[in-house]
């Protein structure tokens, strides 16, 4: 009994160091699917250029891209990749299927990830 309290109370204690990353929020996931990213474009063309960055959502906060899989966590709006070849790029959530990508300073970049579809 004395070693399950351990265990909870160390538990408890890296629970509560928060990465400075991170906003304030309840923790979410993105809907499962395909997401496809772009620039924006120009009144002459499409309004939007896809660039060479995509990467599907899957089940239990994990994510697929091209280079390899990894995982991530959504609190409130802030999404952060954790784990894997997207490790450490941030995102807002804007809408239900659209990830805008942030800057390091934690401005919005031009980028937006939209979701295209389901799994396949």
């Amino acid at each position: 009994m004395k070693r399950l309290a351990i265990i909870v109370a160390g538990g408890a204690a890296l629970a509560g160091a928060a990465s400075p990353v991170l906003a304030d929020g309840p923790l979410k996931t993105l809907p499962v699917g395909r997401y496809q990213c772009s620039l924006p474009g120009d009144a002459g063309g499409s309004a939007w250029v896809p660039i060479d960055k995509k990467f599907s959502i899957k089940n239990a906060s994990r994510y697929l891209s091209p280079k390899g899989s990894g995982t991530y966590l959504m609190t409130g709006d802030d999404l952060v990749f954790t784990r894997g070849p997207l490790k450490d790029e941030q995102y807002k959530r804007q809408g239900t299927g659209m990830l805008r990508l942030k800057n390091a300073d934690g401005s919005l970049s031009r980028v937006r990830c939209v979701r295209t579809g389901p799994l396949q």
